[in-house]
């Protein structure tokens, strides 16, 4: 759907005339699950770009304040809501606007021990009448199953040019594995962009429309999206998952990977933008815990 700054200056202007005398410019690069436009210096207009991602926006307003007040890093804080009108049919939201550039994909160990501690923290936030996985929210934090037949298809179409034996063990070994614990609040998405820097520390986590409680093995898989070497040790290190757990975490960066570089899904996350590498790295087996 195009969504441009004309129908963002006239739903502000109809719904929140307070902020109408305030300058709208859109935020580059565009998201993929929602169009952002900054609203003067300290906001930021988020509108959803299809029906798939409409009821995000409720969910985040309800969650994002209850989960703040137990996070060591800053997640974006609802401001209002506004409502379908002008042709825009799906319900949108006004945040503060968070300063930062994305986390780089050679992300130092200190940064994989950040990431680390901020799920840490988030794991341990009480998951009472937290959303469960579902369609909502694509299934993270939900059970892997749930993309078997794409992710075969999409090794069937790389055949020749990946290692197809290997990389169905490894698909294989994943799936061959359950999260046996109680359900702990997941992110959904944990990756470069959606991982903000300030000199250099990080100092916000954004988006968490796919969030919900269940296994947290797809916060994990930004072992192989977005660590290597030392950092990965470290980001292991510090959560101390079972190996089914890391088989599991293995298993969403390889899906993904693999449905992006067989043409299935279309991304602008920074992470996919080189899916073989993402193939390559998830093809090798996590760190031994120390």
């Amino acid at each position: 759907m195009m969504i441009g700054v004309e129908i963002v200056r006239a739903l502000i202007d109809a719904q929140f005339p307070q902020w109408s005398h305030l300058a709208i410019e859109p935020v580059a690069p565009g998201g993929w699950d929602n169009r952002s436009f900054r609203l003067d210096r300290e906001m930021v207009v988020r509108l959803p770009s299809a029906e798939l991602y409409a009821d995000q926006v409720e969910r985040e307003q309800h969650w994002l304040p209850r989960l703040a007040a137990h996070l060591p890093l800053e997640i974006p804080a609802p401001l209002a809501m506004g409502h379908p009108a002008f042709g825009y049919p799906w319900r949108w939201s006004i945040r503060r606007w968070i300063e930062g550039e994305t986390v780089s994909l050679d992300a130092s160990s200190a940064i994989a021990g950040d990431v680390a501690g901020f799920l840490v923290a988030l794991q341990a936030i009480d998951p009472s009448d937290g959303p469960p996985p579902g369609a909502h929210n694509f299934f993270r934090g939900g059970d892997l199953r749930t993309y078997d037949a794409q992710t075969r298809k999409a090794i069937a179409i790389l055949e020749g040019r990946i290692d197809s034996a290997d990389t169905t063990k490894t698909w294989e070994g994943a799936l061959a594995t359950r999260w046996e614990r109680a359900p702990v609040w997941v992110h959904g998405d944990i990756a470069a962009g959606n991982l903000l820097v300030r000199d250099g520390k990080l100092a916000a986590v954004i988006d968490f429309g796919n969030m919900a409680v269940g296994d947290p093995a797809c916060d994990l898989a930004v072992a192989w999206t977005l660590f290597s070497g030392e950092p990965r040790s470290t980001f292991r290190a510090m959560l101390p998952f079972d190996d089914a757990s890391w088989a599991r975490a293995r298993g969403w960066a390889l899906w993904k990977a693999l449905i992006v570089a067989a043409g299935l899904s279309t991304t602008n996350a920074i992470e996919f933008a080189d899916p073989w590498h993402v193939i390559a790295e998830a093809s090798r087996p996590p760190p031994p815990l120390p």
